[in-house]
């Protein structure tokens, strides 16, 4: 195993205590996609410190975006907080939201930070078929926006496998590019900078596509109602933050670094999520440890850059 020193971990999953026959079903729901897990997933705050002592992880920041009910992810957000509470200096929350009710987001914004102490925000790309750039959500954004919130943006991965594979293993990238152009033509980026956004798996196939958007995305072709020019394009896609989930080899991190300055690339896993396993956690941080991508010196710098984004969780640690 590839020790690390004191880095915190931005991209890190829970899943709330079911049934032996709940963990089952879902087991099988997901073989059903293709998603072909030889057993059922079984996650614990004790085994996810088992995992950080081993590598040196001195916290997790924790989410989980795949509750689809109000009560359900409600009760998710609780017992994340439950487990933050037991447990201040190794592990912090990114509250999700619900983001296809924007009234109940509200809601869960204020109760995530007054209730629970959550230390940011987790939303879905894509939440019970709504997209980040839909209209209904602008004061779910400007509130986030006036709180100068840390929103983590994680792909859907329950959906239908696509050429015999599941999800999980490529669609996932285009649902981040997706929602977040969605987001960029939508303006949401345009008016409200002071959101600090970060996306999963060095943002999928965003980077890749940067480029692209950004020769052509201005075109007098282009649906375009709210004028977004093409500095505004490069400006608003380099001022995202992009994690290293899955994403630690040179190919993601040549692109994302085509997209986002040095210091917007931070350290995330995707620990505790039924794809990863200590082995191919392992292999990301040596990927990024060997990077030729990566300045000398600059693979510790990101594995602690998220003490900065979320200072919270920070002071709870003795970072700062």
């Amino acid at each position: 195993m590839t020790l690390v020193k004191g880095w915190v971990d931005v991209h890190a999953h829970f899943t709330p205590p079911v049934t032996e026959e709940q963990r089952l079903k879902q087991w099988q729901g997901m073989r059903s996609q293709q998603f072909l897990a030889p057993q059922p997933y079984d996650w614990s705050p004790e085994s996810a410190l088992e995992h950080m002592d081993r590598t040196g992880i001195a916290m997790q920041l924790l989410s989980n975006t795949h509750a689809f009910s109000l009560p359900a992810l409600r009760d998710s957000n609780d017992y994340g907080a439950k487990i933050v509470a037991g447990h201040p200096t190794r592990f912090g929350l990114l509250a999700a939201l619900p983001t296809d009710d924007p009234e109940a987001a509200l809601t869960e914004i204020e109760r995530a930070r007054s209730d629970l102490h959550a230390d940011g925000y987790a939303v879905s790309a894509r939440y019970n078929g709504v997209f980040l750039g839909d209209e209904r959500l602008e004061p779910v954004w400007a509130e986030l926006n006036r709180r100068q919130a840390a929103v983590f943006i994680h792909p859907n991965t329950i959906a239908p496998p696509q050429l015999g594979l599941p999800a999980v293993l490529m669609d996932v990238a285009f649902e981040t590019a997706r929602s977040v152009v969605d987001m960029l033509y939508a303006g949401v980026l345009r008016r409200y900078p002071d959101l600090t956004v970060i996306l999963a798996h060095a943002g999928g196939a965003l980077p890749g596509l940067s480029g692209r958007l950004e020769q052509l995305g201005a075109e007098p072709w282009v649906p375009n109602a709210q004028n977004i020019t093409r500095d505004e394009i490069r400006e608003h896609l380099g001022r995202l933050y992009l994690d290293t989930a899955n994403a630690g080899d040179d190919a993601p991190l040549a692109s994302a670094l085509a997209m986002v300055p040095r210091d917007h690339v931070v350290y995330g896993s995707d620990s505790g999520a039924p794809c990863n396993t200590d082995e191919t956690l392992a292999a990301n941080i040596r990927a990024l440890r060997d990077s030729r991508v990566l300045l000398e010196g600059e693979t510790d710098q990101l594995g602690h850059r998220g003490w900065d984004l979320f200072p919270t969780a920070g002071r709870r640690a003795g970072r700062s």
